[in-house]
């Protein structure tokens, strides 16, 4: 199993300046194997396409993803087209996720999507996205979208890249299972991250697909400095049937344990996540570094 550790930035982040490039910078000479970007449309943090577009221009190795895109409320031609040309343009370093959004009213009006209209639209568009990325000419004619000699151009450097998708749901984990070719999801433990799995190899199976044993990872939320109280007052209502210590993790040492706890589960890939932006991002990530990436296989 080939493991590999990440960084990410969560959608509270305001590093949408020059200390956003400077971090990519050091990501780049420390050696982590990718860098995340959360979406919030109504948030602080950056657009992640055209933040990862610049970091895609600021660095040679580091590969990159979004955690997650939100698909439905946007164009399936576009999309295929924007992150074609990034994948081209870095290399073929992308990695895209998408998700349906968050449950958030100003989220859903921002992308002009009810709730109940998500998932169908998700199903039809991904399937698209990826003809999109192989085929000459896309004919479709769907529930929500018609196409007819659709093509996009260029082709993505990868052929084509692997979709990861997250979420815990039992219908996210079965959508993971019929559509995605990774899993990525968050505020998980390595019972529900075992359990999980299972969900998405059934499904996977039951629909005459596989997913790639190395196409499971996780997103792990952590606090170099014991949690601040107002965090753990928080986390239940993400789940309310967990204790918020096994949802984040406290100081690196903590981190670095709870990810073998996710390899021993069959976990490889890894996204750390802090609570909130390093005060000194070369201080903070050299730190991070000492601890987590000597795990790297």
């Amino acid at each position: 199993m080939k493991v590999r550790v990440g960084f990410g930035l969560g959608t509270r982040t305001d590093f949408v300046d020059e200390r956003f490039l400077d971090l990519v910078s050091l990501l780049e000479d420390l050696r982590f194997d990718s860098l995340w970007l959360s979406e919030r449309i109504t948030g602080p943090c950056p657009d992640p396409v055209v933040a990862l577009a610049a970091a895609a221009g600021r660095t040679q190795r580091l590969k990159f993803g979004m955690s997650v895109m939100v698909l439905p409320g946007r164009n399936p031609v576009l999309v295929a087209k924007e992150l074609a040309t990034l994948d081209q343009l870095s290399g073929g370093r992308l990695l895209p996720a998408f998700g349906l959004g968050a449950v958030n009213p100003a989220e859903q009006q921002a992308f002009g999507v009810a709730r109940g209209e998500r998932a169908a639209l998700f199903d039809e568009a991904l399937p698209l996205i990826r003809r999109l990325w192989t085929e000459d000419r896309v004919d479709h004619a769907g529930e929500h979208f018609r196409l007819e000699g659709a093509k996009v151009r260029p082709f993505p450097r990868q052929s084509p890249p692997d979709v990861w998708l997250g979420g815990i749901a039992p219908a996210e984990l079965r959508r993971v299972g019929r559509l995605g070719d990774g899993w990525l999801p968050s505020f998980v433990t390595p019972t529900d991250a075992a359990e999980g799995r299972a969900v998405v190899e059934r499904t996977a199976a039951d629909h005459g697909r596989e997913i790639d044993p190395e196409h499971f990872g996780v997103l792990l939320p952590y606090s170099l400095e014991p949690i601040p109280d107002e965090v753990l007052a928080l986390l239940p209502s993400r789940r309310p049937d967990v204790d918020p210590r096994q949802l984040v993790a406290s100081g690196a040492d903590e981190l670095r344990d709870r990810i073998g706890e996710f390899v021993d589960v069959g976990f490889s890939k890894f996204v750390v996540v802090p609570l909130g932006d390093p005060a000194d991002p070369a201080e903070h990530l050299a730190r991070l570094a000492d601890v987590v990436l000597p795990l790297q296989t």
